[in-house]
């Protein structure tokens, strides 16, 4: 039977504008974008201690979890040092609307992008005594 191997891409709408809110993304984590405005990622310029994982998840019509987004959809970004990235993100006024966090697979935050939608950013690390902070 053939089979998904992994997440090959993230779409959505702007309300902003997808040059504008392209912008807020490069500027606010990071992402490099390519020549047709979209970014490419690929797992080995991951050096996490999972050696690259994506997660996949079906939530309830009723869930709370991409709240206080309206949208029905969340993104959870890898990045490599959250620390860093929430002191940038408060640098450049972004609010922080949960964390950070650490869980058994990592350190989590969440902010609101550009157009309102709930992001979720993940460090991922092993969930030993020197990350349980």
């Amino acid at each position: 039977m053939a089979k998904v191997t992994g997440i090959g891409g993230i779409f959505f709408k702007s309300a902003s504008g997808p040059e504008k809110l392209a912008a807020w993304y490069k500027e606010n984590l990071g992402i490099p974008l390519e020549a047709w405005g979209g970014a490419v990622f690929r797992w080995p310029d991951d050096t996490a201690e999972d050696k690259g994982v994506t997660a996949w998840h079906v939530a309830d019509k009723e869930t709370k979890w991409f709240n206080p987004s309206q949208a029905s959809f969340m993104i959870n970004y890898r990045v490599d040092n959250l620390d860093e990235m929430i002191i940038q993100l408060k640098k450049n006024g972004v609010e922080i609307v949960q964390g950070p966090e650490s869980h058994e697979n990592g350190k989590f935050a969440w902010i609101l992008d550009l157009d309102g939608n709930k992001v979720e950013l993940w460090e991922p690390m092993l969930w030993d005594e020197k990350n349980k902070k």
